[in-house]
């Protein structure tokens, strides 16, 4: 399949422009809110946004059961800021009501680089690109524990947080604490799209 079908959850958060990465990716396009446009897409993202709100939306659009029923079959999902932590299995701040979609055997703290006026970027390398990759990190989470199949794809390479890691991928799953649609730097976006389009090629 030459472009594949990946939906963008719509229901909080920067839609927009994961809409627009994809497209220029060579992926077909639609925006998720409802349980028949789920069923409809190959792939999905979860986009930046804010984890406790998206958390809900999902429950009140009654898609929380069918999330997880697609992504314990293997669906495969990019998850990027509040998105990485609805994939997490765990979340070491989590309010008591809060709850996650899962599939990556990660742990993730919420809000780890500060608050809004905390934002900053950083030149990361990252696994399987050649040149490093300008990561914007907005009320950024970040992972403080994965598990023994989860690959780590970068790390903040100095200051206060050196070392803390910002990418992972576990099969099917690819999440990062930043927000590659912004930066005009497609190739996190790319990487993901790729992924998609062989797991389409097996499952045929």
């Amino acid at each position: 399949m030459s472009r594949p079908t990946i939906g963008v959850l719509a229901l909080q958060g920067d839609v927009r422009e994961h809409l627009a990465v994809l497209d220029s990716c060579g992926a077909e396009t639609l925006t998720v809110r409802r349980r028949a446009e789920l069923a409809a897409v190959d792939a999905l993202v979860l986009p930046g946004g804010e984890s406790t709100t998206m958390d809900k939306l999902v429950r009140a659009f009654d898609l929380q059961g069918p999330l997880r029923e697609r992504i314990a079959a293997g669906m495969p999902v990019y998850g990027s800021c509040a998105g990485m932590i609805m994939l997490a299995d765990r979340i070491a701040d989590a309010r008591p009501d809060q709850e996650t979609l899962g599939g990556l055997d990660i742990t993730v703290r919420r809000n780890a680089f500060g608050r809004q006026v905390d934002s900053f970027e950083h030149d990361l390398a990252f696994r399987g690109l050649d040149e490093p990759v300008r990561a914007v990190f907005i009320r950024a989470p970040w992972v403080e524990e994965v598990g023994p199949t989860v690959e780590v794809l970068a790390r903040v390479e100095d200051g206060p947080a050196a070392g803390r890691i910002v990418a992972v991928v576990q099969g099917a799953l690819m999440a990062t604490s930043f927000h590659p649609e912004v930066t005009g730097d497609h190739r996190v976006h790319q990487l993901f799209v790729d992924n998609v389009r062989n797991f389409v090629k097996e499952r045929v």
